[in-house]
């Protein structure tokens, strides 16, 4: 155990603590993690090496092997410009002397039991007992602070660094994953496809928005996917697709009675990812000129939502011929007829794209209808 000085707070009967932690006790004690997907994970960090005016002196080999990616974290890749920025702040603060360079708080969390004695009975100062096992303690506010501190430790020498730190014990997963989304979604503006992937486990309970966050992951992680890498998860990375207006079309089929009710429902929800991989596969080859071409739209987010919201048709169709709804020879078949009736050149971008309208609900009306006429009026 480490002993520090602390004041026990109580608010709304949450108790938590106000610390003061060294430096070396920080960079030893505090973990660092970014929310991050499988075999195919998102580095922990965002940026190029040597960006900005000033080249850095931050040893990123390093400092990266310090943190982890897990689909159970739910920080943000560690931005390294920010990091560049705090340690030369550090710098120049211990250099001129006249500054602290970090007066403020940070937020953590304790894995573990903390213990607190109070100097008195009944007095809320005291000595403040943590688990002195590396990694025990998380940081839910203030992590590149904190990044950047572990990088200048060793520039410190055997001068005394505190740093004061509001510590909880033990707070449960989703009220950690809680504050940190109330702390950083307006101040610091977490964007909407990092909130897409906190919600429906580790913000709150909702089967619909995990399945669908479930669907958008197989579209752009599987292999077979004709949507591999094509999507930006969390916001970031090489794909043109957004995340949570993907996953929100998903959402609202899903919480619909769209692919039909009670158990049918239930069974369609756990056998989503594959229909609607094998679903996107028929697309790809049935438009193959419009999917791999430079020149077509079929690949953006108002086309692929389009094909999303026509999927109950879809299945309508496999159930009346009492097929296996991810069936994928039966989902070509009930969707061939987009093929002769709507065709590659209506993806064109400066053609059919252009002339006959890009909306949402305009393609879904053409490819409803193609499903309802299939040898046309």
């Amino acid at each position: 155990m480490i002993h520090v000085a602390a004041i026990r707070m109580q608010q709304f009967g949450v108790s938590f603590y106000q610390a003061s932690l060294t430096a070396r006790d920080v960079s030893r004690l505090v973990r660092f993690e970014v929310l991050s997907y499988g075999e195919q994970r998102h580095p922990p960090v965002r940026g190029r090496k040597g960006q900005g005016p000033i080249r850095s002196k931050v040893n990123w080999d390093l400092l990266e092997r310090r943190i982890a990616g897990s689909d159970r974290a739910y920080q943000r890749q560690i931005i390294r410009k920010k990091i560049d920025e705090l340690v030369q702040y550090y710098e120049q603060c211990r250099a001129a002397r006249n500054l602290p360079s970090i007066p403020g708080a940070v937020i953590i969390s304790s894995d573990e039991a903390l213990r607190f004695d109070p100097v008195g009975e009944g007095s809320n100062l005291g000595t403040l007992k943590v688990p002195e096992r590396e990694g025990v303690l998380r940081a839910i506010d203030g992590q590149h602070r904190l990044l950047a501190l572990h990088h200048d430790l060793e520039q410190f020498g055997q001068e005394e660094f505190t740093v004061p730190a509001v510590i909880f014990d033990r707070l449960p997963e989703d009220h950690v994953v809680q504050m940190f989304v109330t702390i950083n979604a307006k101040h610091t503006r977490l964007n909407a496809s990092h909130l897409v992937s906190l919600s429906g486990r580790q913000l709150y309970a909702d089967p619909n928005l995990a399945a669908a966050h479930d669907i958008v992951r197989a579209l752009n992680d599987r292999d077979d996917s004709p949507l591999a890498g094509d999507i930006k998860l969390l916001g970031v990375g090489k794909g043109k697709v957004a995340q949570a207006p993907l996953a929100q079309e998903f959402k609202s089929l899903l919480a619909s009675e769209a692919f039909g009710s009670g158990r049918k429902g239930d069974d369609f929800r756990e056998d989503s990812k594959r229909f609607f991989v094998n679903y996107f596969k028929q697309i790809s080859t049935l438009f193959a000129t419009a999917w791999n071409g430079r020149k077509y739209a079929i690949r953006t987010a108002p086309a692929l939502r389009a094909f999303v919201r026509v999927a109950p048709d879809v299945v309508k169709r496999l159930d009346q011929e009492r097929a296996d709804r991810a069936d994928f020879r039966m989902i070509g078949r009930v969707i061939a007829p987009w093929g002769r009736r709507i065709g590659d050149m209506r993806f064109e971008t400066d053609g059919g794209w252009k002339l006959r309208g890009s909306s949402i609900d305009q393609l879904a009306k053409e490819l409803r209808l193609a499903l309802q006429y299939p040898e046309g009026v």
